[in-house]
């Protein structure tokens, strides 16, 4: 299992505010194309983020499966305005997913759907309170997604 690290484009030029989600969807699409024509040409692609990386791994999933980190179902009030909610972009997706969620996260918990599994573990949105616990829940999840297209995994 080779894992890549993709750091979100606003994030190496020093902003704290995501670009536009187009503008990060094309970027990630670029990545992942990368990815499947050279290091990885032919191997099963799993991807992946946390809070707004799990959103536009979402979008853009073109992929064996998706790792959901923290996905803020309902986006922070603004002004008093009740926000919509963001499950759409969950319920999109057509691949084996994983959303591991913070049983006190204020952005919402996702259901479980027959593609979607959904992990409940104790902390809030930033996952940091068992870590173990997050790893223990992928590593879990990810045998059966492999299995499904016939890779194998390392996983221990």
């Amino acid at each position: 299992m080779s894992v890549t690290l993709v750091e979100q484009p606003y994030r190496v030029a020093g902003r704290r505010s995501p670009a536009p989600a187009h503008q990060l969807d094309v970027a990630w699409t670029a990545v992942v194309e990368h990815l499947q024509g050279r290091e990885l040409a032919g191997l099963p692609i799993l991807v992946g983020g946390r809070s707004l990386g799990a959103r536009v791994a979402c979008r853009t999933a073109q992929a064996t499966g998706v790792l959901c980190l923290a996905f803020p179902l309902r986006p922070p009030r603004r002004s008093g305005a009740v926000p919509a909610s963001r499950l759409p972009e969950l319920d999109a997706v057509r691949v084996p997913t994983l959303v591991v969620q913070g049983t006190r996260d204020r952005f919402g918990m996702r259901p479980a759907t027959p593609l979607r599994t959904a992990a409940e573990l104790a902390g809030d949105h930033s996952l940091r309170a068992d870590l173990h616990a997050v790893a223990a829940a992928a590593a879990a999840w990810l045998p059966g997604v492999l299995a499904q297209v016939g890779g194998r995994s390392a996983i221990q």
